[in-house]
């Protein structure tokens, strides 16, 4: 078998697979000696011998493609000497941990757009001597690189805009641009470059699923990030920052990709302790590794918790926002009633003069058979007038009348009360007198 040390050979990119279902397939293929060192191995799904133990990791592309698209991918990648059974228990959706075909399968593939930056899946085939592994997009810190190229190691110089016209200063250290800082901000872990070397399968699977939750670490807090900023631009803004960031319903959009994280972070809840669960059992699996998996279910809980928090700021703002508007509806409504007050006398004036009766005054009709028209047809809307103000205030009326009703007869009730009192406690007061009590 050839093997390729990487410490010997520059840094290259993982073996590329283009299929005609769309799309560019990464693979990566190691084998790891069991000692401390890896290298760079053929893709041929070969399992290790004694100590050795290899691991393929396949990386599907993003982008808006079906679910059988997917699978159809898988089969070209891992067929043979995986069966059908194996590539459907990789690429369903769903949380799933047992066993298939002899070997411990685990997935935690959210079902969610496959285009999205919120759809997470990872799913793993695991044997004594290899490991065969499939993800949605890179993962951050999956892979492994060549010691020495970790840009945490370096001394860093900071990039200063001052620098006078044609002077070059020498610098000690690498030069860290702005956009680099905060993109190292927003990562919650080391590089490839920093990623101990596994001794045992065990270890390999710690480091898989510790690099999925880190991913989501990751995603996390970007998210606050992108949060404290919009709350920053709306404590700054006006009027059109908030009347824009109500058309782009970007907070319910943000509440969706909560919720699709909540739904990934829960999936991951079900298969991790199942996991623990199942390796414990086995012999080549350590008693470290699964402390480590208990672990990592912990911090998943504590992400949830945190996720949760994000989602309750999100729909304060919006409701924040909601508020908003609706305050800027009620002062175009407030300016609206303000013109009808305005505009409501000169429609009544126009309304009466305008009339097409006889004795209307100030307008020379003088004809003694028309002169009761106008007279007429205000009584009538007198009348009319009346009557709509009997309709809005009968419910008052009745009210009230019930009200007086009750009133009297709790008066009623309570005089008769009284008497009655009066006349037992007289009573009592001429049996004591005669030297006893009736009971």
């Amino acid at each position: 078998m050839d093997r390729e040390p990487l410490q010997e050979l520059p840094r290259r990119e993982p073996h590329l697979y283009r299929n005609h279902f769309g799309g560019t397939v990464r693979r990566k293929a190691y084998i790891f000696d069991g000692h401390g060192d890896f290298y760079n191995k053929e893709w041929d799904l070969t399992e290790g011998r004694g100590n050795e133990f290899c691991w393929y990791h396949v990386e599907l592309p993003k982008g808006p493609k079906k679910l059988s698209q997917s699978a159809q991918q898988l089969i070209g990648v891992l067929c043979p000497p995986l069966k059908l059974q194996d590539i459907l228990s990789l690429v369903s959706n769903g949380p799933f941990c047992g066993h298939v075909d002899g070997a411990l399968v685990f997935r935690v593939n959210s079902p969610g757009p496959p285009a999205s930056d919120f759809t997470f899946r990872i799913a793993a085939r695991i044997t004594e001597h290899s490991v065969i592994t499939v993800s949605l997009g890179r993962v951050p810190r999956l892979g492994f690189s060549p010691v020495g190229e970790s840009l945490l190691s370096e001394i860093p110089s900071v990039e200063s805009p001052t620098n006078l016209r044609g002077e070059q200063k020498e610098r000690d250290g690498i030069v860290i641009r702005e956009h680099v800082l905060e993109f190292l901000l927003t990562m919650n872990h080391s590089e490839e470059a920093d990623n101990p070397v596994p001794k045992s399968v065990s270890n390999l699977v710690v480091h898989i699923i510790d690099t999925h939750v880190d991913h989501l670490q990751d995603v996390v807090t970007k998210l606050e990030i992108e949060l404290d900023s919009v709350e920053l631009e709306l404590d700054k803004g006006g009027f059109a920052l908030k009347k824009q960031m109500l058309d782009d319903r970007r907070f319910p959009k943000m509440h969706l990709n909560l919720q699709r994280l909540l739904q990934v972070i829960a999936h991951g809840e079900q298969v991790f302790p199942r996991v623990k669960e199942k390796c414990s059992t086995k012999q080549w699996f350590s008693g470290e590794d699964v402390n480590s998996l208990e672990e990592l279910t912990g911090r998943l809980r504590r992400l949830k918790d945190n996720v949760g928090f994000i989602a309750n700021r999100v729909t304060a703002i919006q409701a924040g926002l909601d508020s908003w508007q609706a305050e800027q509806i009620n002062k175009k409504l407030y300016y609206l009633s303000f013109l009808s007050i305005v505009f409501l006398p000169l429609s009544i004036i126009t309304g009466v003069f305008g009339m097409n009766v006889g004795g209307v005054p100030w307008t020379g009709q003088n004809d003694p058979t028309l002169k009761n028209g106008f007279r007429n047809v205000m009584l009538l809307c007198i009348f009319m007038l009346l009557l709509a103000l009997l309709c809005f205030s009968f419910p008052a009326l009745y009210s009230r009348i019930v009200t007086w009703q009750r009133r009297r007869v709790l008066r009623r009730s309570w005089s008769l009360n009284r008497k009655s009192f009066i006349s037992r406690t007289h009573g009592i007061g001429v049996q004591e007198r005669r030297g006893y009590l009736r009971l």
